[in-house]
């Protein structure tokens, strides 16, 4: 499957935060990440919680926690080089260019504004229209994600809405600002099917009409395989293997994406009384510098190789997998 002209580049991306105590190491919480997102295109990020999938996200919008920082590697948002923007440019950049989708609405609305007036706000910090004409698009966004009687709810707050309608509300306000690139954070968590399934329909007919890349957050495989283009599966701040959506679950390569489909239901072997599951717990941040960060969890671990460096294998042109199965070890 071709891969479309990049909307946005991340090459050798590497987060860290200072140590813990003096004379001690930083911290890589993401290390050496690289991904692109195309025209149309929706790019699935998947692993266990502190696999570094958020703070890769929240590297575009140069929003790390503090005192978290970006040390190592590129940002480009078609040719703009994110990493060499002010400020003040960079706020022109979020929520326009590239819009956000959080996990929680309620904690990313405005409690004490109407949803209307939040995503008129942005429209006219974005799109420079009047508080008018800005009133009408927040309207229409609403109208765009299927809220019935989209007049009325603008004029509501946040907590008037039920959770599903909160969701669609921060969808509309992430596209009112017409982005080139979503970014989507678990954004159908603590959603019931029925509603995370119609969110996830929405979001892709919106990618359809409008050209917008998604990089979508998630940790539910199920969607993945329902919504994604390409996936990368991440663990411990690493990308461990890269592919196109259909050849990542034909055909998982690395031990960790083979054990996290064999955790899911549908793929238990017929007859099956329990899941599968992945022994251990993933390393602390850091605490694993060197070779392989899942050999402490790994059932194919060969001694003595996989504390070596990481080697990358491409195994066909869209998939490719960081494993020492791949590397000297399969000579």
């Amino acid at each position: 499957m071709p891969i479309p002209e990049p909307l946005l580049r991340i090459e050798n991306l590497t987060i860290a935060f200072p140590p813990a105590r003096r004379g001690g190491d930083e911290v890589r919480v993401v290390d050496g990440v690289t991904l692109s997102i195309g025209s149309g295109e929706t790019v699935g990020v998947v692993g266990e919680s502190g696999s570094g999938k958020s703070m890769t996200a929240l590297s575009v919008l140069r929003l790390l926690p503090e005192p978290g920082r970006i040390t190592g590697g590129t940002l480009h948002l078609g040719d703009t080089d994110l990493l060499a923007l002010t400020e003040k440019q960079m706020r022109g950049v979020r929520g326009g260019r590239v819009a956000m989708i959080f996990q929680d609405p309620m904690t990313s609305l405005n409690p004490v504004f109407t949803v209307g007036d939040q995503i008129a706000e942005s429209v006219r910090l974005h799109r420079g229209l009047g508080r008018k004409e800005s009133w009408d698009e927040a309207v229409q966004a609403l109208r765009r994600v299927h809220i019935a009687l989209p007049e009325r709810r603008a004029s509501q707050y946040p907590h008037e809405l039920s959770g599903g309608m909160r969701q669609r509300v921060m969808i509309a306000l992430a596209l009112a600002s017409q982005p080139q690139v979503l970014l989507a954070d678990e954004p159908t968590t603590a959603l019931d099917v029925t509603v995370q399934a119609q969110i996830l329909a929405l979001l892709d007919e919106l990618k359809r009409e409008t050209g917008m890349g998604i990089l979508l957050i998630t940790h539910d495989l199920g969607v993945v395989a329902e919504t994604c283009d390409r996936v990368l599966v991440m663990y411990s701040g690493q990308v461990m293997e890269s592919a196109d959506a259909r050849t990542l679950f034909a055909m998982p390569s690395h031990p960790y994406t083979q054990g996290l489909l064999a955790s899911l239901p549908e793929m238990a072997p017929e007859g099956a009384t329990r899941l599968s599951f992945i022994a251990g717990q993933p390393p602390t941040s850091g605490a694993i510098t060197d070779g392989c960060p899942f050999r402490t969890r790994c059932p194919k671990y060969l001694p003595g190789i996989c504390e070596r460096p990481l080697p990358t294998t491409r195994l066909s042109d869209s998939h490719l997998v960081r494993c020492h199965l791949y590397g000297e070890a399969a000579l």
